[in-house]
C-alpha cells in the first residue's frame, strides 16, 4: 500500500516528508471552481476531497491524500491569483488586516474516507505598494493561496500568526499525522 500526495506543491511534498518518508506526489487534474452553495470555510475541505477522489479512482488500493488551501477575508475565497493584477488586489486587500487561511485535507483508501480543515489566523503588517509591486516582479504570488507565502523571504508579510504555521505554508502537518494514524 502506497501513500499519494495528490498534489505537484513542493511545500506540500517537503512537509509530508516530516509525517510519511515513502510517497510518491500525483497531481489531480481537476477544475478547482468551487459551486453554489459551498461557503468559503467549507471551500478547502471541498477542493482537498475531489482532488484526492480524482487520484483515488486509479489507486483505490493505496492511501491518497488531498488538500487545497484557501485565504479568506471579509467572507471571500482568495485562491491562487490569475494575473499580477489579481495578486496585486489580493495583497492590498490583506495589507495591515487580519484574515484566515483553511486548508482542506482528504484522506483516502477504497471506500475509506477522512476528511478535516485546519484554520489559521494571519495579521498582515501595513504593505507598500512599492513592496507589494517588488514581490509580485519575482513571480512568486502566482501559485499560491492569497498570493503570498508565508515563509517567503521576498516579502514576509506576517506580523502575528494564530494557530498552526504548517497549515499557512500549505499542510497541516501535526494534525495530519494524527488523522493519518487513525485513518490507517
Amino acid at each position: 500500500m502506497a501513500v499519494i500526495l495528490a498534489s505537484a506543491s513542493p511545500r506540500r511534498r517537503e512537509l509530508l516528508g516530516y509525517i510519511v518518508s515513502d510517497f510518491e506526489c500525483i497531481p489531480s487534474d481537476i477544475d478547482e471552481t468551487i459551486p453554489e452553495g459551498v461557503s468559503a470555510e467549507e471551500s478547502a475541505e471541498y477542493l482537498a476531497c475531489i482532488k484526492a477522489e480524482s487520484v483515488a479512482e486509479s489507486h483505490q488500493s493505496d492511501i491518497v491524500i488531498g488538500c487545497d488551501t484557501v485565504v479568506v477575508y471579509e467572507g471571500k475565497v482568495f485562491g491562487k491569483p490569475c494575473n499580477e493584477e489579481d495578486a496585486e488586489r489580493m495583497l492590498t486587500a490583506l495589507s495591515g488586516k487580519v484574515h484566515r487561511v483553511i486548508t482542506g485535507v482528504c484522506i483516502m483508501s477504497g471506500r475509506k474516507k477522512k476528511s478535516f480543515s485546519e484554520t489559521t489566523e494571519v495579521e498582515f503588517f501595513e504593505l507598500t505598494a512599492g513592496e507589494i509591486k517588488n514581490y509580485i516582479a519575482t513571480g512568486s504570488p502566482m501559485d499560491k493561496a492569497g498570493a503570498y507565502g508565508i515563509q517567503d523571504g521576498a516579502l514576509l508579510p506576517a506580523k502575528s500568526i494564530k494557530g498552526d504555521y504548517f497549515n499557512v505554508v500549505g499542510l497541516p502537518a501535526a494534525r495530519l499525522k494524527r488523522e493519518l494514524a487513525f485513518f490507517i
